[in-house]
């Protein structure tokens, strides 16, 4: 009688399994019917779309009569036709291990009072709080003193065991010794770096290893510190030396991996380029010269325009008036940069300000610092793409990507910051916002 009821629960599994099955495999295609469809390749708009999809990828875009023609009675409508859509955005700048950072206290507290896995309980909120707002996608640029946890929260949002974005991760971040929090505490009391310290070539070159044998996607270093204000140029001193900073780069390279440079003054900057990055974060002190070398280099610029506003007051008020000067001197050299044709890809720092900010208030920024609306929403989708080397994959709704899909009430070409309140939001396929009957 045991066994025979054994077999039946293993039949009833089975039957159950082959169900769910079933029943994804009739509801995994999808048709969208988009009233305005931006198109980020070509930076226009085209009305009156269908976008069908089959499983997490798009099958085929086009005028909707055409696209309804192709589809299974069986596929599911969504019916986006009062609204404008385009691609999921990517923020290429974020800490999900970080819950605001404007004080130095602020900083210390997470990394001496929360534990990591605290820290990374925390992690998952932030990253569905960023799938929420349309970001489909995140370039997580170090963990600040917990470890390997976002490899953990890719891995878990990989397996479907939490909600959010896509991630790319680079574990720990590198800068050397006495260069980075937490500082300033007694020499008798061991207290937590934020990053992994190294000092000399072989030592760097090791640890590029050790953290690419870890998860890391991205290699991500602190190229500079001690920004100062001389001559009306933001003066930096470097971290690393030349051969330090090139070992670093090469031995990313070698291994496959693209290098994010921190880099704030001119001596970070400059020291970065020297090594060969792939792209420069914050970069406030760019200037002509500099940026002149990252368009013959190729190299990217990531601003994070919105965390340089949100925290200027606070640590102003906190003993770092620089960073006042660093606000308003980004707000004059990104209409240069743009000028001159450096790729500026969409970065927040989000978690320097508080994940229950809206990180796609950055675009409002980056419209008024000079970009047009279109060219804001290609920096988060097309260029953002291209940074993480998926172009096949992510930035535009084409055939073959990944059905990374945001809608919105209104135009966001006429009024950049309707992309602060999204209605509708699709990761791979599946519909994880609809705020609308549909």
């Amino acid at each position: 009688m045991k066994r025979l009821i054994i077999s039946l629960l293993i039949v009833l599994a089975l039957l159950q399994g082959s169900i769910f099955a079933e029943t994804r495999a009739v509801n995994s295609v999808v048709l969208i019917h988009a009233g305005r469809l931006i198109d980020t390749r070509a930076g226009r708009v085209v009305e009156n779309q269908g976008i069908l999809i089959e499983g997490e990828r798009i099958k085929a875009v086009g005028a909707w009569n055409d696209v309804r023609g192709r589809a299974p009675s069986s596929a599911r409508v969504i019916d986006l036709s009062n609204e404008t859509v385009m691609p999921g955005f990517s923020d290429c700048h974020v800490h999900i291990l970080l819950q605001g950072d404007v004080t130095a206290a602020d900083y210390d507290e997470q990394l001496l009072k929360e534990s990591i896995p605290y820290r990374t309980i925390r992690a998952t909120v932030a990253a569905k709080a960023a799938l929420m707002n349309g970001f489909t996608a995140l370039r997580d640029l170090e963990t600040e003193g917990a470890m390997y946890a976002d490899v953990d929260v890719k891995t878990a949002i990989n397996r479907g065991i939490i909600p959010g974005p896509r991630l790319f991760v680079s574990t720990r971040a590198l800068s050397t010794t006495g260069t980075y929090a937490l500082l300033g505490y007694s020499w008798e009391i061991k207290v937590p770096e934020g990053v992994q310290i190294v000092d000399g070539v072989e030592n760097i070159r090791h640890a590029v290893r050790e953290q690419v044998k870890y998860g890391a996607d991205w290699i991500k270093f602190y190229a500079d510190r001690r920004y100062y204000m001389k001559d009306g140029a933001l003066h930096s001193w470097a971290n690393f030396t030349d051969e330090e900073a090139k070992a670093l780069v090469e031995e990313a390279h070698r291994l496959g991996h693209r290098v994010a440079a921190h880099a704030m003054g001119i001596e970070g900057i400059d020291s970065a380029l020297k090594a060969g990055v792939d792209s420069i974060e914050h970069g406030y002190g760019l200037n002509e010269e500099l940026i002149d070398r990252m368009v013959r280099q190729n190299v990217y610029w990531c601003p994070t325009i919105y965390t340089g506003v949100y925290v200027a007051e606070g640590r102003a008020a906190d003993g770092r008036p620089i960073y006042l000067a660093m606000r308003d001197m980004e707000a004059k050299i990104f209409g240069v940069a743009l000028r001159k044709g450096v790729k500026i890809v969409f970065g927040t720092d989000a978690g320097a300000f508080p994940w229950t900010e809206n990180a796609a208030k950055e675009f409002y920024y980056m419209v008024r610092y000079g970009m047009t609306p279109m060219q804001a929403i290609q920096s988060a989708t097309i260029g953002a793409a291209d940074l993480l080397e998926r172009p096949a994959d992510m930035g535009a709704i084409e055939a073959g990507k990944y059905a990374d899909i945001v809608a919105v009430t209104g135009d966001p070409l006429k009024d950049i910051t309707k992309l602060e309140h999204l209605n509708f939001v699709m990761k791979g396929g599946e519909a994880v916002r609809m705020d609308t009957n549909r």
